[in-house]
């Protein structure tokens, strides 16, 4: 079974923006590259992607925009990510849609958020502007992590 996630991703001139942005080289930090900057709204893990069409398909999610920034911040042990502000009632719609497919949902207070870098022992210093990105989420996607690291969109969900 494929690995699932539902996800925002960002408009193209916002990618455009942040991949124009300093990333300083590092021992031990992973860049996540532009074309895979995205806000997860909920990871579903292993699961069928019929039973995930299907639950997306039937709900009604309504559109809201989102606020990046201000400044990069450290997310548990190792990613350093920008705050995504605007997405938590879209999130609890997919997660309460979802929840008994694919992996449980996590027990802890969802945290918007775009993963910028995943580092190892020291997190990256950055020295960026103060960001205030705000976009339009007209849609979410179903996505697939495909083996050899991609992600596929599988479907995409307009939203009213």
């Amino acid at each position: 079974m494929p690995r699932l996630f539902v996800a925002v991703w960002p408009p193209p001139s916002v990618v455009d923006e942040l991949a124009g942005l300093p990333r300083p080289s590092a021992p031990g930090v992973s860049w996540t590259k532009p074309h895979r900057l995205h806000i997860t709204l909920r990871f579903l893990g292993e699961c069928d992607i019929g039973e995930a069409l299907s639950a997306l398909g039937a709900q009604s999610f309504g559109e809201t925009s989102v606020t990046l920034g201000p400044a990069p911040e450290r997310l548990g042990r190792g990613v350093l990510m920008l705050p995504a502000t605007g997405v938590d009632q879209l999130a609890a719609s997919v997660i309460d849609c979802t929840r008994y497919i694919g992996d449980p949902p996590p027990d802890h207070p969802f945290v918007g958020h775009l993963t910028i870098a995943r580092f190892r022992k020291r997190r990256p210093s950055v020295d960026w502007p103060r960001l205030g990105e705000t976009f339009e989420v007209s849609e979410i996607s179903l996505v697939e992590s495909a083996p050899w690291g991609e992600y596929l969109n599988v479907a995409s969900f307009r939203l009213d």
